[in-house]
């Protein structure tokens, strides 16, 4: 039994662990017994979730961060590592040398506060956070805490969303059809003049197209399977089954692949895009090489190869494509994020998406309802 007795002045606090250790608890000089009652309360509650530590045993925030780095290391990608790695050491220094019990929701709060009041990117916070976040989930498996601070505290939202969201979308740099068909023809190599053509029909990332092999190819059903991923000089599986997709092409960019593969020198990883020694190609040296000087000649504005993606996707909407599609060959994990990627791109007017609507309900003369008149533009009554 837990229970509360006085020596030489201050409250003590005796019971049994989880683990059925007896622990004793001296409180502060000057405390009342209500608070070493209130105390007690909040060790018991510990105890019987499992998550109570002797407070010399509580890791500090920055201990419970090392350790959670440590366990994903081998999970992640050099690269996103690499960023979970760097918010870590660049961003958490006021929270480093709390213990990691001390973390609550108003701590969260404060410190989404602060970074805003230095006027931290709306994007980059946000990113932190997802980094907080998980070092939080962390310290919870780990019994560390008994709940995610960070999933009842305020996010940042508002007009600095807002303003974030155009920030986005201003970063989207499109080439119109003109442009894409003269940076085309800048291109001399028959290799990447033919990549650069499946980046813009196809819409797949750099490490996407970089990894293809002529086996993704499914000449029959004119579709291009995307089941791995070249980057920083090695292959990965997608991030996502959603990642992991068959993106539908054209007849024209179908028999430029044939054409190509005519002309592939043959090689051991079976690659569409090798470089002389028959292995993957030096991205950078792609874009020094080929893809910059092309853009330059044709007169295009300077992009990032990325941008080709989002040319294919502009272009898809430009066209009516349904959403749900659009996100299906892009790879998106949902909907939701094509059109928060996208959303500015859409039509705000579509008078030929009412004239449709109509002519489902009324039949063909339904968007007849208007007539002219010697007075000028007035109403004529149908029968419908």
């Amino acid at each position: 039994m837990a229970c509360i007795s006085k020596r030489r002045g201050r409250w003590v606090l005796d019971f049994y662990d989880q683990q059925g250790v007896r622990r004793w608890r001296t409180m502060p000089e000057g405390a009342t017994k209500a608070q070493a009652k209130e105390e007690l309360r909040v060790i018991e509650v510990q105890v019987k979730k499992g998550i109570y530590l002797p407070t010399v045993k509580v890791p500090l925030f920055s201990e419970v961060a090392q350790g959670w780095i440590e366990h994903k290391r081998l999970k992640l990608r050099e690269t996103t590592w690499g960023v979970y790695e760097g918010h870590i050491r660049n961003h958490f220094g006021d929270l480093d040398y709390l213990k990691i019990t001390r973390i609550s929701i108003a701590t969260v709060e404060r410190f989404i506060t602060d970074r805003q009041a230095q006027g931290m990117n709306i994007g980059t916070l946000r990113k932190i956070l997802v980094t907080l976040g998980q070092i939080l989930s962390y310290a919870v498996r780990h019994k560390y805490i008994d709940f995610n601070p960070l999933r009842e505290a305020e996010r940042p939202r508002g007009q600095a969303q807002l303003q974030d969201d155009n920030e986005a979308c201003q970063d989207l740099r499109i080439l119109t059809p003109a442009q894409i068909n003269a940076f085309l023809a800048q291109v001399d190599e028959p290799k990447y003049r033919t990549l650069f053509m499946l980046a813009v029909f196809s819409g797949a990332r750099q490490g996407e197209l970089l990894g293809l092999r002529w086996g993704d190819m499914d000449w029959e059903k004119y579709q291009l399977a995307i089941q791995r991923t070249f980057n920083n000089g090695r292959l990965f599986t997608p991030k996502t089954q959603t990642s992991k997709r068959k993106i539908d092409l054209g007849p024209v960019i179908m028999k430029e692949l044939k054409r190509w593969r005519l002309a592939c020198p043959k090689n051991d990883l079976d690659l569409v895009f090798p470089n002389e020694a028959g292995n993957h190609i030096n991205n950078k040296n792609m874009l020094r090489r080929h893809f910059r000087p092309a853009l330059q000649a044709a007169g295009c504005p300077s992009i990032r190869f990325h941008d080709l993606r989002h040319t294919n996707a502009s272009l898809r909407l430009e066209n009516g494509e349904n959403i749900k599609y659009i996100q299906a060959q892009l790879g998106h994990a949902t909907p939701t994020i094509t059109l928060n990627v996208y959303a500015h791109l859409m039509k705000d007017r579509n008078p030929e998406a009412a004239c449709r609507l109509e002519n489902v309900v009324f039949g063909e003369n339904g968007s007849k309802m208007v007539a002219k008149s010697k007075k000028g533009l007035r109403l004529k009554t149908v029968t419908l």
